[in-house]
């Protein structure tokens, strides 16, 4: 069973920077794609980054925020700088054993973690 568990939400000021980990098994961290996503209040759910094929990003975060991998901890940060408010949200990790799908309708979710910036 594919178990994700996310942690390192807050809340931070506009400017400010915070770091999600999400932690899985060895087993799915060696095997499945791993990403983020995101659900601001009244929106729906959407990407934010991943390890697919390669390394992707939405545009709305590409040069701000970071996806890295700890192999040896079996987790996946986010690195965020440079928030906003509109990155306010709760922000979930994801699995999937497709590297396409993983940005586009994983499989497997973590139950997320609150995120919030003021301005």
């Amino acid at each position: 069973q594919v178990q994700l568990v996310e942690s390192g939400g807050g809340l931070v000021q506009a400017g400010g920077s915070l770091r999600l980990s999400c932690a899985a098994s060895e087993w799915t961290f060696n095997n499945y794609h791993m990403g983020w996503f995101r659900q601001a209040p009244g929106k729906e759910r959407e990407f934010v980054a991943a390890f697919g094929w390669t390394t992707y990003y939405a545009d709305s975060v590409k040069g701000r925020f970071t996806i890295s991998r700890d192999s040896a901890k079996r987790t996946v940060h986010l690195q965020m700088n440079s928030l906003k408010p509109e990155d306010t949200a709760v922000y979930y990790c994801a699995a999937d054993a497709s590297g396409a799908s993983i940005q586009v309708n994983p499989r497997y979710w973590g139950p997320g973690t609150q995120v919030t910036v003021s301005s």
